[in-house]
């Protein structure tokens, strides 16, 4: 009888594995379903973004070609360069404000330290864009919407209000223990030395996840870029561009391009998630480091 109790819920358990198996697969399929059909479009050699086949019928390079030797109407190299420039400055000012901001919030204790936590918990259920016109106005004020400067005006927009996102940050830097902070200040060390030669040594997962998510949003924003860039198209990033191929005068002859922009620009984080992938998981979880 016990045996016949075990077998049974063996064969239950593998039933429900099996299932279990099976929804996944299918949820997968569904996600590539449509990275698929970009890179194929990418590689289409029809032109247009009306085709009446799945599969392309003909394949070419001729639509990465085009994006880089084709600049008289788009001119994607120096839009990637733009972006490239502003995301590069914005992980590394992000970075520093988030790590020093969720430093002090966990290690110090001052007088509006949870009036400026709970502030930062309100603002954080609006989103960013509300406040794009105000930000628009204010940037050129001070003249900061015109010419080269408009890259500086994007770097301050995306690296602003970096200290307000410093909850996961925070999370990471709680679980190291105090009593590494208070050994260090009875040796004699300031709380920069601190942060600088202790904290951040044993922080790798928390600054290679702040990284990322720092180094990603001007590099896939493109709200803030639209406004602040209005019609200078040399100040142009990436998502200006892809999104200026799918106007109805470039369409037609851009549409294989756009898909095309849309897989090289995807490469570069493909790449750092991959490879950083042990270390960003450990930032999200909050790990305790060894």
């Amino acid at each position: 009888m016990t045996e016949r109790k075990y077998r049974s819920a063996r064969k239950k358990r593998l039933i429900n594995n099996t299932l279990v198996y099976v929804i996944l697969a299918i949820l997968a399929v569904i996600w590539v379903f449509p990275i698929l059909w970009v890179v194929l479009t990418s590689f289409r050699a029809e032109k247009g973004s009306y085709v009446s086949t799945f599969f392309p019928k003909a394949f070419t390079l001729d639509n990465y070609v085009k994006l880089f030797t084709d600049t008289s109407v788009l001119n994607f190299p120096q839009m990637f360069m733009n972006t490239l420039f502003i995301a590069v400055c914005c992980c590394i000012l992000t970075t520093f404000f988030v790590l020093s901001t969720s430093y002090c919030l966990s290690r110090l204790r001052f007088k509006l330290r949870k009036p400026y936590m709970n502030m930062a918990m309100i603002l954080g259920l609006f989103p960013g864009f509300m406040s794009m016109i105000a930000v628009y106005f204010i940037l050129k004020a001070v003249g900061l919407t015109e010419g080269n400067l408009i890259r500086v005006a994007l770097i301050l927009c995306y690296s602003g209000s970096a200290g307000l996102g410093f909850q996961i940050a925070k999370g990471f830097f709680d679980t190291i223990p105090k009593a590494v902070d208070e050994a260090a200040l009875i040796d004699g060390c300031t709380h920069w030395q601190i942060f600088s030669k202790i904290t951040l040594p044993l922080s790798k997962p928390i600054i290679i996840y702040t990284v990322l998510t720092s180094f990603m949003a001007p590099w896939l924003d493109f709200i803030f870029a639209k406004v602040i860039c209005r019609a200078n198209s040399d100040q142009y990033t990436i998502a200006i561009g892809l999104w200026k191929m799918l106007e109805k005068e470039y369409i037609d002859s851009w549409y294989t391009s756009f898909a095309a922009g849309a897989v090289l620009i995807s490469i570069p984080i493909a790449i750092l998630f991959l490879c950083m992938q042990k270390y960003y998981v450990n930032g999200v979880s909050g790990a305790v480091k060894g």
